[in-house]
């Protein structure tokens, strides 16, 4: 795998990254994230135009991308490859919103009449109450294989439903840190699943 001729200086140094994060060197994930963070985030920010959502989507963003790293190809620069995972994930996050959301103005039937609004119930009939609990229970068993730290930053966050903020009020650490792990906690979950749907294949 060749470096492209007409890089820069910095896309050299991301591409130098990237084969040693390849090999499976933590810190060259952590300099990776570290250089675009910020500029994933406000890019991010930008089209939700919500921080929680940003920060989620950022999360995600480098989630996916240190997932499909073997697929990234040295003819573009890895930051233009990496902000290209942002937006694509960031479309898919605003269509499925879109889809959850119904507008209430223009809805005609054929005769161009008012359709009466029908509002689908959120409340989950016994059979999908059953498979939810089942799944629930499935992968509080995965997250029980997490080191203690990020098993903790799971739960809080997406058990307990605690702000990025809550969460590092009440375990006293810096925001950063939190989000750092939190990153860290979902990206080792994410693998876990992996392996897990592969092993029930």
């Amino acid at each position: 795998m060749e470096v492209n001729a007409n890089f820069t200086e910095n896309a050299r140094n991301d591409f130098h990254l990237v084969v040693k994060a390849r090999q499976g060197n933590q810190k060259a994930y952590a300099d990776l994230m570290h250089r675009y963070k910020d500029s994933i985030y406000f890019m991010v920010l930008k089209m939700v135009n919500n921080k929680e959502d940003a920060n989620d989507l950022t999360v995600e963003t480098f989630a996916k991308a240190f997932e499909k790293l073997d697929k990234y190809q040295p003819e573009y620069a890895f930051s233009t490859w990496l902000f290209r995972v942002a937006t694509n994930n960031c479309i898919d996050f605003i269509r499925k919103k879109k889809l959850n959301t119904q507008s209430i103005h223009g809805m005609m039937d054929e005769d161009g009449d008012e359709k009466p609004l029908q509002i689908k119930s959120d409340g989950l009939n016994p059979e999908e109450t059953s498979i939810k609990k089942q799944q629930t229970e499935e992968l509080k068993l995965l997250i029980e294989s997490l080191p203690i730290r990020y098993r903790n930053l799971i739960t809080l966050r997406y058990f307990d439903e605690l702000s990025y903020e809550e969460i590092a009020q009440q375990l006293d650490l810096p925001l950063g840190t939190v989000k750092a792990q939190l990153f860290r906690a979902r990206y080792l979950l994410g693998n876990i699943i992996t392996r897990h749907n592969k092993d029930d294949i």
